[in-house]
């Protein structure tokens, strides 16, 4: 009888110290992913001046606060659901001073967020004004590779009907030693970990209208990057391809997409 209470009371006990041991990983699970997502570059950088507060349960990751673009609000959600240990992703993030759906504020505001994901592009110098679906660019290409590069991702925004680009070209002009943000971002190549490349890759083709309806599933390891799913011919393929390889801190691209 005393050797039964006893073998019982040290089930009970074992049972303890192993609940406790799993509520400890959890927690320290949980205290990982809040300080890892906000070390990665697409916090660092691109939602530097966004208020996002990341709070994780179990694995279960809720995201509140304010971004001031859409972009911000699906970056932070990408990023954060590539964490080692998150199950899920509960994005409650808001918008600020938000422009009405298909205006032309909302459409400038997304086709400056396709130009800044892309290394070969001068993102910074680039004005954006839209008027009835009709998009203008002014300011600096450092090439007319470069001034046309942003004429066809400008045309890849959903809700953009026509491009007239007024960018000047630099490239008799520049001083030496001056450098467009692509280059200065690409040269941080090194600092530009996989989660945040990842993050950027899956939002670049989301704002491509050619490749939005994609079903893509993207890995990166070391810069480069792998993409999977199904495309709907040979061209659209390509074309996702293409834009991923001009992504921010991409290195490679292995496109495993099948064609269906």
């Amino acid at each position: 009888m005393k050797t039964t209470k006893f073998y019982s009371i040290l089930v009970g006990v074992a049972a303890s110290v192993l609940l406790f041991n799993v509520h400890l990983f959890a927690a320290e699970t949980d205290d990982r992913i809040e300080s890892t997502a906000k070390q990665t570059f697409v916090f660092k950088t691109y939602l530097k001046n966004d208020d996002i507060h990341i709070k994780s349960q179990d694995g279960v990751v809720t995201l509140t606060g304010t971004v001031a673009e859409e972009s911000s609000k699906t970056l932070a959600r990408e990023t954060v659901a590539n964490l080692p240990g998150v199950k899920s992703v509960d994005n409650k993030l808001d918008l600020r001073g938000t422009p009405a759906v298909d205006s032309d504020a909302w459409l400038i505001t997304k086709v400056k967020a396709s130009l800044f994901f892309h290394r070969n592009v001068y993102a910074t110098k680039t004005e954006v004004l839209a008027k009835d679906g009709t998009v203008t660019l002014r300011g600096d290409a450092s090439s007319m590779a470069q001034k046309d590069l942003a004429t066809e991702y400008a045309k890849e925004v959903e809700g953009v009907k026509q491009v007239n680009n007024e960018m000047t070209v630099l490239t008799a002009t520049m001083k030496p030693g001056e450098e467009s943000m692509g280059i200065k971002i690409d040269a941080m190549g090194e600092a530009i970990d996989d989660l945040s490349i990842s993050a950027l890759v899956k939002t670049t083709l989301l704002y491509h209208r050619s490749t939005s309806a994609l079903n893509t599933t993207v890995t990166t390891s070391n810069g480069v990057v792998t993409l999977g799913g199904k495309a709907k011919n040979a061209a659209e393929k390509d074309l996702a391809g293409k834009f991923v390889s001009d992504v921010h801190g991409v290195k490679k691209v292995v496109n495993n997409m099948t064609v269906e």
